[in-house]
């Protein structure tokens, strides 16, 4: 584990359980257009990945980008105003403002997106340090995205925890030499060790987290 522990965190899937959210809203969008989805083939073809190769790969007639910000609108409608935070999340975060150790969201997801995310579960101010993969030169799974986080930090790699729920992101953080947990929000550990993680948990709450942060079980909890 790293001495100094920056705590890198993706954001869908990660701080809040958003997939249900995505899932409704690409098979509504996707029924629209003629293409019948379920929730299955949203974790086997979609999750993860930039809306520009989806919608490119799915429609390759209509405007990407157009059928994108239609999506992401919706999103944010129904994500509303309020959402819980995974649990154990807080105290996750009191836990490293008391140790002092840098935080930073790393995402693929767009920055209204984001910002509306994080406004939602009450941690906007709290998570300051965004870093959005279509604002890098390469977005995840290429390992750009971290990079640029522990720059912005002043961070070797190997100095870094990184924690992800998606193939793609995983892959992302583990290029990038962060030591990577998966989380478990809606793959299983198989999955994500598959794409690289080094360990998995449930959620932030998961016992297997505090033995790696070397704190006491009460502690994070």
């Amino acid at each position: 584990m790293p001495q100094t522990k920056a705590l890198l965190f993706d954001l869908d899937g990660t701080l809040l359980h958003s997939d249900p959210l995505h899932v409704a809203v690409f098979i509504e969008q996707f029924a629209e257009n003629g293409l019948t989805i379920d929730a299955e083939y949203y974790l086997d073809k979609i999750h993860g990945r930039h809306n520009r190769d989806i919608y490119t790969e799915h429609f390759p007639d209509q405007d990407p980008d157009a059928m994108a910000d239609d999506k992401e609108a919706r999103f944010r409608d129904l994500l509303g105003g309020s959402a819980k935070p995974m649990p154990g999340l807080v105290a996750l975060l009191d836990l490293a403002e008391a140790k002092g150790w840098p935080m930073a969201v790393v995402t693929n997801a767009p920055r209204q997106n984001a910002l509306a995310m994080l406004q939602a579960i009450g941690l906007k101010d709290r998570l300051p340090t965004l870093v959005i993969g279509d604002e890098c030169d390469r977005g995840k799974p290429a390992p750009d995205p971290y990079l640029q986080a522990m720059n912005l930090l002043g961070l070797a790699p190997d100095q870094c925890i990184a924690f992800e729920d998606s193939p793609s992101g995983v892959q992302a953080a583990a290029a990038a030499g962060a030591f990577t947990i998966g989380v478990r929000s809606s793959l299983n550990d198989a999955a994500l060790r598959a794409a690289g993680a080094h360990q998995t948990i449930q959620d932030f709450n998961d016992t297997a987290l505090a033995a790696l942060l070397g704190a006491n079980e009460e502690t994070i909890q």
